[in-house]
């Protein structure tokens, strides 16, 4: 019995030590994000385009920087986001806009888990942050937005889904945000108008076991979003995120073109039939998934990548 009390002690003191250095380490990241963007909107004029602000607190890869660099060049029209595709909110696109400049948002995740765990954290009851669990397609995502009551003007959207990227913001009517962040796949190059062809349960180890086919090239992304509306303004260094900001919110910001703003990813993903990392790079990672069935947007037809 006294056995047992000391492990239970032991492991809620290990939990509470470990909670607070986790709190102490976030306050750091949080101070030396905000500092980054201080200094970014110092000397912005000095910069020459969006690569130049990239900094992470919880973003992935540069997004943090990009995003505050946007939001202090933009009228913002409201100070809420949506991101979906977010897993435990760790490693995320707007979580430092939440903390950072007390945003409002919603954010969604296909794991009960996650959500559970996002609920459960000292940032959520903290902030104006709203989490449920839906696997996103677009016959619904229109549908969750009105059960959450948004609509019209947001201030940013970030989408990332590993798949139905392009069709699920291709069927988004009911929000108009004024940023847009969305996965691209570069392996799918600059000059083709590709992407996976829809199917409401996508998942991209089911769709290839390779896990390297999925979502869409930036040209189909860059078309569908001049449709709606929408200039392009780059990607991360990192290759996996695009950039666009609506037509009548640009101002100063510089626009690119495809060519101009393309980033190749080196990240190294591929797995083989096992599930196994292959670490495959370059014209390897091409070669695994070529000859893989993709939907080529500018002519609607089904085709060979």
């Amino acid at each position: 019995m006294l056995e047992q009390l000391k492990k239970i002690i032991k492991r809620t003191v290990e939990s509470a030590l470990t909670s607070r250095l986790r709190l102490i380490s976030e306050r750091e990241m949080l101070l030396l994000g905000k500092s980054k963007s201080d200094f970014n909107k110092i000397y912005q004029d000095r910069f020459t385009n969006i690569n130049d602000f990239e900094f992470s607190v919880f973003s992935q890869s540069g997004e943090d920087g990009i995003i505050q660099y946007l939001i202090n060049n933009i009228d913002i029209s409201s100070k809420t986001f949506i991101e979906f595709g977010v897993e435990s909110y760790q490693e995320c696109n707007t979580r430092f806009l939440l903390m950072n400049n007390n945003w409002s948002g919603l954010i969604i995740d296909g794991s009960q888990d996650n959500i559970r765990q996002i609920k459960e954290s000292e940032f959520y009851w903290k902030h104006d942050l709203r989490a449920r669990t839906d696997f996103i397609t677009a016959e619904n995502i229109n549908e969750i937005f009105l059960q959450e009551r948004i609509s019209g003007e947001i201030g940013l959207l970030s989408i990332d889904i590993d798949g139905n990227d392009y069709w699920v913001w291709k069927a988004i009517t009911s929000v108009k945000p004024d940023i847009l962040i969305i996965e691209y796949n570069s392996l799918f190059g600059y000059e083709r108008h590709i992407t996976v062809p829809y199917e409401a349960s996508f998942e991209r180890h089911k769709f290839h076991y390779s896990g390297l086919a999925f979502g869409a090239s930036l040209p189909s992304l860059h078309e569908l979003a001049l449709k709606k509306g929408y200039l392009f303004v780059g990607c991360n260094l990192m290759g996996n995120n695009a950039f666009f900001v609506r037509k009548e919110k640009i101002g100063n910001i510089r626009t690119l073109s495809i060519q101009e703003g393309y980033k190749q990813a080196r990240f190294r993903e591929s797995r083989d039939k096992n599930g196994l990392l292959t670490y495959k790079r370059g014209d390897e990672k091409y070669n695994e998934v070529k000859g893989v069935k993709v939907y080529n947007t500018e002519i609607n037809q089904i085709e060979s990548l």
